[in-house]
Order: structure tokens, then sequence, then C-alpha cells
């Protein structure tokens, strides 16, 4: 058996020649023949294995949750794939000669960490933002609630509210002195409106009295006493127009700006106050119910909520009271001022006394526009 197999395996080592001849082959050829043997074998498994790794690619794409890492060695290659997701730390590669993993350090590590660092900081920006959006909302719908249903109750009858009796009765003061100032602002801008109409007239009047003086030799002293009329009283009637115009204005300023801020105000202590009660009417039904730990939480939120919505409530309550005052005090003296500069001005136009009504003027530093000065000039037009 054994003289069997030495006789094959010696009938295997002798090679034939193209004429059928056997030859003999030294040690060093045989070495040779066998490892260019090997060299052609691992060529073509290597180019098959590479046709189908492109295949693949070509079809499912790149893999990047794995790392392929490739090493030559002595009698052909060796490949192992590291699943990135199972490596813990930096990446590594395997060398199999010396058969252990070598850690990798090098841009593409790095990269890839900061921009796992930046993308995870955005979405914890974008989860903040929603987050806070999500609260300020939720907030604002249990105040509305509690605001809402505070006010049914008050007009039901069925709900108690805070009354400052005093302050509610000059607030009701303002409100219907605005209502009377508003009337006479009215009034005052259609005499403005009426007078000068009137004054536009008596302008047109004197205009044509002077050109029939001049085509009517046998009344031209009548045309020309009547035109010097019209024409003074022309004059005269621009000038009460400043006057009424500035009272005008001073009312206008008074009733849409100075009262309306302060009644700004008045409608954001009215909100406080409609707050605070709604608050302090949840503040009492809790007060009133079981003492139970989930409950006692609730009553110091309640609690905490219904002291920063009564600190709101006093701090408006006391900036109403305030502007008020000075409301109060500076209708006084704008009124005063403004009534003695209408009496005056129209006392002495009604009277004929040209000098009385330009000195009301002087008095109260009222300067005219001369005709023509709201039109724009040349150079502007163009």
């Amino acid at each position: 058996m054994t003289d069997s197999i030495m006789s094959k395996a010696a009938t295997m080592e002798i090679p034939i020649n193209s004429n059928g001849d056997t030859g003999t082959l030294t040690e060093d050829d045989s070495l040779e023949q066998a490892a260019k043997l090997q060299w052609s074998l691992d060529e073509k498994v290597g180019s098959s294995r590479g046709t189908r790794d492109l295949q693949q690619v070509m079809v499912s794409g790149p893999n990047l949750n794995e790392t392929s890492i490739v090493s030559g060695g002595y009698g052909g290659t060796a490949e192992e794939i590291i699943s990135t997701n199972s490596i813990k730390g930096p990446a590594v590669r395997y060398n199999p000669v010396f058969n252990k993993r070598i850690p990798v350090t090098g841009l593409g590590s790095s990269m890839h960490h900061s921009n796992s660092s930046l993308s995870l900081t955005a979405e914890e920006t974008t989860r903040g933002v929603a987050v806070e959006k999500l609260e300020s909302v939720r907030k604002w719908g249990l105040n509305t609630y509690k605001c809402t249903k505070q006010m049914i109750s008050e007009r039901f009858g069925r709900g108690s509210r805070t009354v400052d009796l005093e302050l509610e009765a000059q607030i009701e003061v303002l409100r219907d002195t605005k209502r009377k100032y508003e009337n006479v602002l009215r009034l005052a801008r259609a005499l403005t409106n009426h007078f000068y109409n009137m004054v536009q007239t008596q302008h047109a009047l004197g205009d044509t009295f002077a050109d029939l003086s001049q085509k009517s030799p046998e009344l031209r002293d009548e045309f020309g006493y009547n035109a010097e009329t019209q024409k003074l009283l022309c004059k005269n009637g621009e000038t009460l127009l400043g006057a009424v115009n500035f009272f005008v204005s001073s009312i206008n300023t008074l009733v849409n700006k100075t009262m309306e801020d302060t009644l700004m105000t008045v409608k954001l202590y009215e909100n406080a106050r409609l707050e605070f009660d709604a608050y302090r009417s949840d503040l009492e039904e809790l007060s009133m119910g079981p003492r139970d730990a989930v409950t006692m939480a609730r009553i110091d939120a309640a609690q905490q909520q219904y002291q920063v919505h009564k600190e709101k409530y006093e701090r408006l309550r006391s900036d109403v009271i305030i502007k008020l005052k000075f409301l109060e005090e500076n209708k006084v003296k704008v009124m005063h001022k403004q009534l003695l500069l209408f009496h005056n001005a129209i006392s002495a136009y009604f009277a004929g006394n040209q000098q009385q009504l330009e000195q009301t003027l002087k008095q109260f530093n009222i300067k005219l526009r001369p005709p023509g000065a709201d039109k724009p000039s040349w150079l502007e037009e163009q």
C-alpha cells in the first residue's frame, strides 16, 4: 500500500515534455512553477471577488457601517470586514501578519465625530425651541381659560370681583370727558372748514369787485370800497383760521394722544384685575378641597401665580392713579390756554379789531403761513 502511494507521488512529480519524453527538473524549477501556479490562482480568485464586490456596490451602494480592510501577506491576500457599529472608541484595522488590530487615527474619524456632534447640537436646539413654544402656548391657553371663566362668572353674577370704587369713578369720568372733548373737536373742525370756505368766497368776491371797478367808470368808487372791504375781511379771516387751527391741533393732541394713552393703561389695569380675580378664585377653590399631597402641590403653584398677578395688578393700579392725576393737571393747563386763545381771536375778528387779532396770535406764539406756502416750489415739482 505504501509502495503504491509512493510510486503515484513519484509518477506525479515526473514531468512530460512535448515529445512524450520524460525529463528531469531541478528542485528550484519545481518551486518556481508551484509559485507561478499559486500566483495565477490567487489572481483569478481576486479578480472574480473584485467583480462580485463591484456588482454589489453598484446594486446596493457602499455600506458606511462597515470598514473593509485588506492586507497583503505571504502566499496571498487576507481580508477582514469590521463593523463600525461594534467598535467602541477609535477605529482599528486588522494586520494578519501580526494577528492583531491596530488603532487608526486620521481626518476621517475626526470629521465623523465633528459632524455627529454638530447634528446632535442642532437637533437639541430645535427640540428646545419647540418645547419653549409648546410651553408658552400651554400657559396662554390656561390663562385664557381662567380669565374667560372668571368673566362669565362675573357676567352672570356667580363670581366675585375686586372693586375700587374711587378709581373706577375717576375712570368713568375720564371716558365721559373724552367723549365730550371729541364732540368739541368735531365741531371745531366743522367750523374751520366752513370758515375756510367763507374766506375763499370773500377772496373771490374781492377780486370780482376790483375787476368791475376798472371796467365800470360810473361805479368805480363803490366797487373799489367793497373790494377793499372784502380783502380786509379775507386777511382777518386767514388770521382767525390760524388761531382756530392751532386750537383744533391742541385739542386733537389732548384727546387722541394724552387721553388715549391713559385709557390704554386703564385697559391694561382692567385686564390685570381680571387675571388677578381669576387666579384668586382658583386658589380659593383649591383651598376648600381635600388636603392631600397632590392638592397641596397644586395649592403651592396656585399661590405663586396668585402672588405674581397680585403684584402686577397693584403696579398697574398705581400707574393708572398717577396718570389720571397728571392728565387732569395737563388738561386744565392746556384747555385754559386754548379757550383763552379761541375767545380772544373770535372776539377780535367779529369786532373788526385787526390789531387785537394780530396781538392775540403773537401772545400765543402762532405763526401764520404765507399764502401758497403749502404749494411745492418749481424745483420740488421737477
